[in-house]
C-alpha cells in the first residue's frame, strides 16, 4: 500500500501557536520533503506563550528570549514562515487558503491550529480596560499597572491569578473578583482552592469571591469602579478581564466544518472535510475512555496534539493517548495539574495541603482521573502514567506516603482507547 504521505505537496498550518509550531516541526522531523507554510496572526515568531502571564508581563524577559526557536531556524527548516497574516477564507473542496493580503494558497493538506482568544464582558471596556492573551498584550498591561499602581482583575482562574502575582512583583495593589464560591474552581478541590487564596493574600492580595459583577464604569478621575449585586464596590486605576478563553472557528464555521465546543475532530484530529485538520486550543477532541469529549486549553496538551496531527497528515497516524496536563506559576510555587480534575471530585491527598506540599489525587469509582500538585513533580508524572493506564487503585495505600506511588497495587488495566471516527 503506497504510503499518503507521497501524495502530498504542500502542507499549510493555520496557527504558528505551539500547535502548529509543533506540527510543522514535526513534519520536517519525520522526513517530510514537501512545501510547509507555517501562518500567524501576530506579527513575531513562535513564543513560549506562558511567558505571557509571568516573565514577559514583569519584564523579566525581553520579547526575543520567549521566542520558541531562534529565528534562523525556521529558515533551516525550509518552513515558510508567514509572520502578521490572517487566513480569510478556506476553501475545504477546491483545498485553497486566502489569506488577508489577497494571495491564495493551495494545499494538499491543512492544519487549523488557530488557538483561542479572550472573552470579554459586555459593556466593559476603557483605556486600561485589558484582556491578555499575546505577547502584545503584555507591554501595555504592564505600563498601565506600573502608571496606576493597582490593578482590579475580574476573574480567579489561571491567568487571572498568575497576573495578580506579577502585578504584586512590581508593587500594585491587586484586588481579585470571582464570581464561583471560590478561586480555580474548574480544576482544583475547596482545600487547594482555599490554599491559593491564602497565597494570595499572605501577599496582600484582596482576594473577594461569589462576586456578582453588575457594572464596572470610569470615575471621574479616571479610574475604573466595579459594582457587585449586592453593593459591593471597588476601584482601581487598572482593570484585567480574565474571565476565559473562546475557541477562534471563525474560518471553520465559514468553510462548513462540524464544530460544537470547538473544531470537531476524531482520534486522529481529522474534522468533517477531508484532508483539514485541526489541533490546539480550537480543536473538540474525543477523549481517552468512554468517548467524552473536552479542548485542551493548556501549552503540553497542544503540543501534543500538534505533533499527533502531524503524524496524521503523513498517513501514519498513532493513537492518541496523551493525558493533558499544565502548570501555574504563583509566588514562586508551582501548581501543576493533570487529567480531568473537577472541583466536587473525591480526592486522595499524599502529602499537606496546607503545608504547599502535596499531590491530591481525582478518583472516580476507585479509579484515578486526575490531580494536583505542588512541589512534587516526580508524582504527577506517576500519576499520569496510572489515569493512562487505567484500572483502578487501592485507596488506602494511594493515600500512604509510606507506600512510593510507582508501588500503589492496581487493579485491571484496561488502558486507554482512542474511539473511532
Amino acid at each position: 500500500m503506497p504510503n499518503p504521505s507521497t501524495a502530498l505537496s504542500t502542507v499549510v498550518i493555520v496557527g504558528s501557536g505551539i500547535a502548529g509550531a509543533s506540527a510543522a516541526q514535526t513534519l520536517r522531523s519525520e522526513g517530510f520533503r514537501g512545501r510547509v507554510v507555517l501562518i500567524g496572526d501576530e506579527p513575531s515568531p513562535p513564543y513560549r506563550r506562558p511567558t505571557v502571564s509571568k516573565d514577559l508581563l514583569s519584564g523579566a524577559i525581553a520579547a526575543e528570549k520567549a521566542a520558541l526557536k531562534p529565528d534562523s531556524f525556521w529558515d533551516e527548516q525550509d518552513i515558510e514562515l508567514i509572520a502578521g497574516a490572517t487566513a480569510v477564507e478556506l476553501d475545504a473542496r477546491q483545498k485553497t487558503l486566502t489569506l488577508s493580503s489577497g494571495e491564495t494558497l493551495h494545499f494538499s493538506a491543512l492544519l487549523l491550529a488557530t488557538g483561542g482568544r479572550a472573552r470579554r464582558l459586555d459593556g466593559v471596556s476603557g483605556a486600561d480596560v485589558f484582556t491578555l492573551r499575546s505577547m502584545a498584550d503584555a507591554d501595555p498591561l504592564r505600563a498601565s499597572i506600573q502608571r496606576t499602581g493597582s490593578l482590579l482583575v475580574i476573574g480567579g482562574g489561571l491567568i487571572g491569578c498568575e497576573v495578580a502575582a506579577t502585578a504584586r512583583s512590581l508593587g500594585a495593589e491587586v484586588t481579585v473578583l470571582e464570581r464561583d464560591p471560590s478561586l480555580l474552581s474548574r480544576i482544583v478541590p475547596p482545600d487547594v482552592s482555599t490554599m491559593i487564596a491564602a497565597l494570595h493574600s499572605d501577599n496582600d492580595v484582596d482576594v473577594c469571591t461569589n462576586v456578582a459583577l453588575v457594572s464596572l464604569h470610569m470615575s471621574g478621575d479616571g479610574s475604573a469602579v466595579a459594582t457587585a449585586a449586592d453593593g459591593r464596590t471597588w476601584s482601581a486605576g487598572t482593570v484585567l478581564v480574565s474571565v476565559g478563553t473562546v475557541p477562534e472557528v471563525t474560518l471553520a464555521v465559514a468553510a462548513g466544518l462540524r464544530v460544537d465546543n470547538g473544531i470537531t475532530v476524531d482520534g486522529h484530529f481529522r474534522t468533517s472535510a477531508d484532508g483539514v485538520f485541526a489541533a490546539g486550543d480550537a480543536a473538540d477532541i474525543p477523549g481517552a475512555r468512554n468517548g467524552e469529549r473536552y479542548r485542551s486549553e493548556h501549552w503540553n496538551g497542544a503540543q501534543a496534539q500538534g505533533i499527533a496531527a502531524a503524524h496524521s497528515i503523513l498517513g501514519n497516524p498513532v493513537p492518541f493517548k496523551d493525558v493533558p496536563w499544565g502548570w501555574s506559576t504563583q509566588y514562586g510555587h508551582t501548581v501543576q495539574f493533570a487529567g480531568a480534575t473537577r472541583f466536587d471530585d473525591d480526592y486522595v491527598v499524599r502529602g499537606s495541603i496546607a503545608d504547599r506540599d502535596f499531590t491530591a489525587i481525582a478518583v472516580r469509582d476507585n479509579t484515578p482521573v486526575g490531580a494536583i500538585a505542588v512541589g512534587r513533580p516526580k508524582d504527577l508524572r506517576t500519576v499520569r502514567t496510572m489515569i493512562a493506564q487505567g484500572g483502578t487503585v487501592d485507596r488506602t495505600a494511594l493515600a500512604d506516603e509510606s507506600v512510593a506511588l510507582t508501588d500503589v497495587p492496581a487493579g485491571e488495566r484496561k488502558g486507554l482507547v482512542t474511539p473511532a471516527r
